[in-house]
């Protein structure tokens, strides 16, 4: 009896991995050319782990994990890096006539048949993530003589290579390879360390720094030299920082990178933040936040004057709120302009305006400038010194809606940081819409993660809060989340919004614990709070929360 194959999208709805109101909403808007699992994918209703299972199940071909796989170097002669990365595909082994390759898409015909012709062995496929074999691309193809032999290159030796074939030269494919990877493993910086005796190049991976590399002394000046030129700054300045900015495509992904450089006793050290810009975030549901805290921050946007403050330390994802924001408020009948230090993301139909205090162009110099310019929303990049913030809440008492960025630990500790800035408490009171606290934590891996009862400590910190735990989630590691058990980041908020007993309590200017408790008997969910309700819905764990918040 003939065995029907079953479709995608139906395998996947009866594994409950998807419901089927997904299955129809993705199948509507996905382009024609599109195949349905990169479609489910992109919208993150499933992983990538999940679909290949159902692969593995649908089509019978087995599925294989890479990290730490014990590779046959001498086939990377038989598959260029190129045909590699164009079919997406890695040799794995190779047992007679037969050679097994791992490939993200096994249905790819046309791939094995440009394999099989090409090196003449019969095509055995198997499946493997995306994100693996890229990981396993940029780790073994080029990396052997190439690079032992700049290893043991002297200085002299680089420098003469690399005034020779300059497209060629090891130190550009080193540096070239360095941020191919770096974008390849979603790392959000780049950091070259200058020790006594070497140069460590680090990646920030969901906000945790991680050393990738670790080169002699001597390659330091020539690596530092490359990426000053590909940045557009002054090779023969080491004494001062600098900063510049660069753009880079992988494969077809373009890439912005901000590059910093700060002089230390053993050489500048260069940090390259990526902004990848077709991983920008411009809708504000994706952003963490629950249904609640989404609504009252959709609340504080629609109205027409006032300041809106995200805030939160460095790398807490207040850009991220900011241009989502943004993006929401962006129509034809509305102008909006920004001020920034430096643009980020460049986003179609807002005039963005960069800070450049060399032409004295500062925060309050471009605010003052841009009132003439009949705005109806501004967006300030930070508000730093009493002079911006006194602009802010002019332009905001004015009948504009204002949105800012402030670097405080919670939402209360904003109003207090406002008036030590010198702001009266009555224009403080009289301007403010509300405030949006957050902070990034890691997501447990989709593909690793088990059930685990509660602890101890967990059940205590939990019912402090008024919350009931049993079960909590962690992810065990696996290939997809580099063996750490966390995979991607999420943000945690707290919302506070101003309201008439709020500005009473600030007009006249009563203390913290004051202001803390008109917010607890406002029902405000305080960061630690939001952290733990996700901890309960399993995208994270405490270890992550009080990582990033104070338990009160």
């Amino acid at each position: 009896m003939k065995r029907t194959r079953k479709r995608l999208g139906d395998l996947l709805v009866e594994a409950n991995l998807i419901t089927e109101s997904q299955l129809q909403s993705t199948l509507k808007d996905k382009s024609d050319s599109q195949k349905l699992g990169d479609a489910l994918l992109q919208q993150g209703h499933i992983t990538e782990q999940q679909l290949i299972e159902v692969l593995e199940f649908q089509l019978g071909i087995p599925h294989i994990s890479l990290y730490r796989y014990p590779f046959d170097q001498h086939l990377f002669t038989l598959v260029p890096k190129e045909r590699a990365k164009r079919h997406m595909l890695i040799p794995l082994k190779r047992e007679g006539e037969k050679l097994f390759v791992a490939m993200a898409d096994p249905m790819d015909y046309f791939a094995i048949d440009d394999l099989r012709l090409t090196t003449g062995f019969q095509i055995e496929p198997a499946i493997a993530t995306k994100d693996d074999i890229l990981r396993a691309i940029n780790k073994y193809y080029n990396m052997d003589d190439e690079f032992k032999d700049l290893l043991m290159s002297s200085e002299e030796e680089i420098k003469e290579e690399a005034n020779g074939d300059i497209q060629d030269s090891p130190i550009i494919r080193l540096v070239n390879q360095v941020i191919s990877n770096a974008v390849v493993a979603k790392a959000s910086d780049i950091h070259f360390d200058p020790q006594e005796t070497k140069l460590i190049i680090r990646y920030r991976i969901d906000g945790l720094l991680r050393t990738e590399r670790i080169l002699p002394k001597h390659m330091q000046s020539m690596i530092t030299a490359r990426i000053k030129i590909l940045a557009n700054l002054d090779i023969t300045e080491y004494r001062v920082p600098q900063d510049g900015r660069m753009k880079y495509r992988v494969d077809i992904q373009p890439v912005d990178l901000r590059v910093s450089t700060l002089p230390t006793v053993f050489g500048e050290k260069i940090v390259m933040r990526i902004l990848d810009l077709s991983s920008s975030l411009n809708d504000i549901s994706k952003l963490g936040f629950n249904s609640y805290h989404q609504k009252l921050f959709n609340t504080m946007l629609q109205k027409p004057n006032g300041i809106v403050l995200i805030t939160g330390p460095t790398g807490s994802g207040k850009s991220s709120t900011l241009y989502a924001a943004l993006n929401k408020l962006n129509s034809e009948n509305v102008n909006i302009l920004t001020i920034e230090d430096p643009v980020e993301y460049q986003i179609e139909g807002i005039n963005q305006i960069q800070v450049n205090t060399q032409t004295g162009m500062d925060f309050a110099a471009g605010l003052r400038s841009i009132l003439r310019q009949d705005p109806n929303i501004i967006m300030v990049g930070e508000i730093r010194d009493k002079d911006t913030v006194e602009v802010a809440i002019r332009a905001s008492l004015t009948g504009h809606l204002v949105l800012s960025t402030l670097h405080t630990n919670d939402s209360i500790g904003t109003i207090t940081r406002l008036m030590d800035m010198g702001v009266e408490p009555f224009l403080v009171a009289s301007s403010l819409n509300g405030i949006v606290s957050q902070r990034l934590v890691r997501k447990v891996c989709r593909d690793c993660k088990e059930e685990h009862a509660a602890t101890k400590r967990e059940v205590e910190i939990f019912s402090r809060r008024g919350i009931k735990i049993e079960k909590i989630v962690r992810g065990k590691g696996c290939s997809s989340c580099n063996m750490t058990g966390y995979k991607g980041r999420i943000a945690i908020h707290e919302v506070l919004v101003m309201n008439d007993e709020l500005r009473k309590v600030i007009m006249n200017g009563e203390s913290f614990m004051r202001l803390r408790e008109i917010a607890e008997q406002n029902k405000t969910i305080f960061l630690l709070d939001d952290g733990l309700l996700k901890v309960k819905q399993g995208i994270t764990t405490t270890e992550e929360v009080l990582r990033v918040t104070i338990p009160e």
